[in-house]
């Protein structure tokens, strides 16, 4: 899969809820590798944040990102639509200190996102994929966020509030092309008891009953009621029973429920990679989301590269015998034996390493260890499947080898491993030249990496 930026910008424009300030923010299209980032063009110098798990300072009713003095409040819904669409790279230019509120959810950004269309971008999209289960708990709050190993994203969230009015509730979306249709939608919302000190700590300037859903859930005199309606600025209201006060009805009977489950995958594009793993959340916040997504960066950051996942139930997309069609090497220098990924930049193949091996004998007759040659060789012939599997007559061309660069060799590969063999072109084909970045897996661990260059000539 390619990575996605937007076709052409767009501009949102609308209240900040924490300042009340008109906001105008514009989504641009940004380069491969660029990821997510904010700036601010109202400030000397335009300073530039990355929407990365590590810049957020604050975490109270909002994600807030911050270099220095600079702050970006409430990101998280702009974030959720990006990721749920796909998209990669995009750079956010505001004027002010925050995104705007607009109705408290993420539907107009997505339909903006719809209105200037996707464009594809000459990087394969880097996933980041879950391989065991992580949880992470808070004692205190009983909140808890657990991932799971799966082959897509998706996301569950059960929330829990001592309220007679929104008791617990559970939202799950399956499928992050469904996000429009289950999730984007849902507003943030605020319970009528926590309005005054929202206003007195300056959360809530730009609040109001079109981009909130206000909770009314434990009685209060009517005075009561127009003093919090005058600090939010809006005209007094008569409430004559407990439950929610907005002119425009629940889309869902869990809209909160679903709403945190938007916040929580706002958190998640902090990360900085497309992930593939389920997500459970228990009673999630933006505290533990960030400290999630903190702990789950560290392990991006600290993993150069993945091993490709190996399921050996699964069916080769090229077995031995398509494999000799392909390649001139036969017993005893054939060293793949089938192909489990292929497209046009990269292949995974995969080497049984057994004890009848030829070359073991020599090499050593006490300590039988794979020459590291030959793992480079296996790499190099993961490539020539991969570089001749496009041409017509393969059987018709050899590669060779040019040069070889940077190899390391990082652990001995022995009877009983199974090697995977991970290589990508670093460049287009030129001249029928191929420069090719390979990885040699055992299990989670890089054993071998080379870049090598090969020639691709047609029999005579």
């Amino acid at each position: 899969m390619e990575q996605l930026t937007l076709k052409s910008p767009f501009t949102v424009k609308g209240k900040g809820l924490h300042s009340g300030m008109i906001i105008t923010a514009e989504f641009k299209p940004a380069p491969v590798n660029h990821g997510y980032r904010f700036k601010r063009i109202d400030l000397e110098g335009e300073p530039v944040i990355d929407a990365v798990a590590e810049n957020v300072v604050d975490t109270t009713r909002g994600t807030v990102l911050g270099k220095g003095d600079i702050r970006i409040s409430t990101v998280e819904h702009a974030l959720a639509s990006l990721y749920a669409a796909g998209i990669d790279n995009c750079l956010i230019e505001l004027n002010g200190p925050e995104m705007p509120i607009l109705d408290g959810s993420s539907i107009i950004y997505v339909e903006e996102i719809e209105r200037v269309g996707l464009e594809s971008q000459d990087a394969d999209k880097d996933f980041f994929i879950i391989k065991e289960k992580q949880s992470l708990r808070d004692e205190k709050t009983g909140s808890m966020i657990t991932i799971y190993p799966d082959d897509h994203f998706s996301v569950e969230v059960m929330v829990e509030y001592n309220s007679a009015i929104l008791p617990n509730q559970f939202a799950m979306l399956d499928d992050i092309a469904d996000f429009k249709q289950e999730v984007a939608s849902a507003r943030t919302f605020v319970f009528v008891r926590e309005i005054e000190q929202l206003a007195q700590a300056g959360l809530i300037r730009g609040g109001d009953l079109e981009n909130a859903i206000v909770i009314y859930d434990v009685p209060s005199p009517e005075e009561n009621i127009n003093h919090l309606c005058e600090l939010m600025g809006v005209p007094p209201i008569k409430v004559n029973e407990l439950g929610y006060i907005n002119p425009k009805p629940l889309q869902w009977d869990n809209e909160p429920a679903r709403h945190k489950l938007m916040d929580v995958i706002g958190d998640f594009a902090l990360i900085g990679k497309p992930i593939k793993g389920r997500i459970v959340a228990v009673r999630p916040g933006h505290t533990i989301n960030n400290q999630f997504t903190r702990m789950i960066r560290k392990a991006v950051k600290h993993t150069e590269i993945q091993s490709p996942t190996y399921n050996p139930n699964t069916e080769p997309v090229i077995d031995i015998n398509a494999i000799k069609k392909l390649l001139p090497h036969r017993y005893p220098f054939l060293l793949i034996d089938k192909v489990i990924e292929i497209d046009k930049k990269h292949c995974v193949a995969v080497k049984n390493v057994t004890v009848n091996e030829p070359f073991f004998p020599g090499h050593f007759p006490q300590e039988p260890v794979m020459p590291g040659v030959l793992q480079v060789e296996a790499m190099a012939q993961a490539a020539g499947v991969l570089v001749l599997n496009y041409l017509e007559d393969p059987h018709t061309y050899s590669t060779y080898f040019l040069k070889i660069d940077n190899v390391k060799f990082r652990q001995k590969v022995v009877p009983g491993n199974t090697l995977l063999l991970n290589v990508s072109l670093m460049t287009e084909i030129r001249r029928g030249c191929a420069m090719v970045k390979g990885y040699a897996f055992v299990g989670e661990k890089i054993v071998c990496e080379a870049e090598f260059m090969a020639q691709i000539i047609k029999n005579k």
